[in-house]
């Protein structure tokens, strides 16, 4: 005798032995599926998603094959191989599909029961008390240089230019600057533990090469080398836009707070997974921002306007279909406030495309956060 599944009105009819393939699954069941049945109708009744429920009847019927609808949302078909459970194999691959999980790894571990202590304990902020206050105090580390980062450029702590006074004597030196030993010790201090932490997180590492070219590692790696480069620099003859340069790269330190932030890490997954989307999206740019440039130096006469050149229209395409508008040059003439116009709705169209796709991931990574939570607890 057939079973009757309704399914948000729509119903389909399977046979028991086809369920019992998988009788660890809610459908696969009786016990846990009879807590859904309408004993008046004589079937089961799940106001779940329409859609997505003929893929989950057909991995019974192919046996263990799941394939997911393409009308049908990743995190909407998701979260429904959660609510019939489905094997954990059948989850990871559709994860897998839609680019918003990573080939499950295994834990590699040191050998070494000492190198194995202290690499848990900078890597996993779970494993010990000691563990995560360390984890709390980088982060602290990691905030407090930030600070400095930015304090340091107030014109209050700037060092300020004297002149050497007309009646100066040849051993004569300018004042020192009163801050200037503050924020090289802060800076130190700052340094010393980053420093330390790499080092020991490197020598630790069961995975030499695959340490030195993570993505985080390499953040860290880049928050450290500016220290050392600039007192090389300082030491030597340097021009100061070299200096400038290696002074802008410390700001690569608030990149680190990603080590310690499940929501910067949603965002960097979000973001990955949807690459070929922001492709698309620059592409789109780029043909609008040439197309829209060269209409409007044509239509706004050329060199006697703020449009002196195609480059130099550029810049106006680009705030204009980003919809940011400046302001610091707009067109004037009839025929250019056209093209002004036109630039602006398309800029918000193209932008608009990959947006649900973008959403749709986040949402994919932050359930999966969520649940990973729920299983810890």
């Amino acid at each position: 005798e057939p079973i009757v599944i309704n399914v948000s009105g729509k119903r389909f009819e399977t046979y028991e032995e086809t369920l019992a393939r998988f009788p660890d699954t809610l459908l696969g069941c009786p016990a846990r599926r009879a807590k859904f049945l309408n004993n008046k109708k004589g079937e089961y009744f799940f106001d779940r998603h329409r859609s997505a429920f003929d893929a989950i009847l057909y991995y019974y019927q192919a046996g263990g094959s799941l394939i997911r609808p393409e009308h049908v949302p990743p995190h909407v078909f998701i979260n429904e191989v959660i609510f019939y459970d489905l094997p954990e194999e059948a989850l990871q691959s559709v994860q897998l599909d839609a680019g918003i999980a990573d080939e499950p790894e295994e834990k590699v571990l040191p050998k070494n029961q000492y190198l194995r202590y202290v690499w848990e304990t900078l890597e996993y902020p779970e494993y010990s008390k000691l563990a995560k206050f360390l984890a709390i105090f980088s982060v602290v580390v990691i905030v407090l240089s930030l600070i400095i980062f930015c304090v340091e450029t107030l014109p209050e702590f700037m060092p300020q230019e004297v002149t050497k006074p007309k009646n100066a004597t040849a051993d004569w030196k300018p004042p020192k600057d009163p801050y200037e030993e503050t924020w090289f010790q802060l800076n130190t201090f700052v340094i010393v533990w980053f420093t330390a932490e790499y080092i020991l997180r490197l020598i630790c590492s069961p995975e030499k090469l695959k340490f030195l070219l993570a993505a985080l590692n390499i953040i860290d790696l880049l928050s450290i080398l500016p220290y050392y480069v600039q007192l090389a620099l300082d030491s030597g003859s340097s021009s100061i836009s070299v200096l400038r340069v290696v002074r802008v790269v410390r700001v690569f330190r608030v990149f680190k707070l990603s080590r310690h932030s499940r929501g910067l890490q949603i965002l960097g997954n979000t973001l990955r997974a949807s690459m070929n989307e922001l492709m698309m999206l620059m592409f789109f740019l780029f043909i609008g921002v040439m197309i829209f440039a060269s209409c409007v130096y044509y239509a706004e006469g050329g060199i006697d306007s703020p449009f002196r050149s195609i480059p130099h229209s550029f810049w106006w395409a680009v705030v204009t279909m980003t919809t940011v508008g400046y302001g610091d040059i707009s067109p004037e003439s009839f025929w250019g406030k056209i093209v002004g116009a036109l630039c602006a709705i398309s800029g918000v169209l193209t932008i608009a495309l990959p947006v649900p796709v973008i959403v749709s991931n986040f949402e994919n990574f932050y359930n999966k956060e969520i649940n990973r939570r729920k299983e810890e607890q």
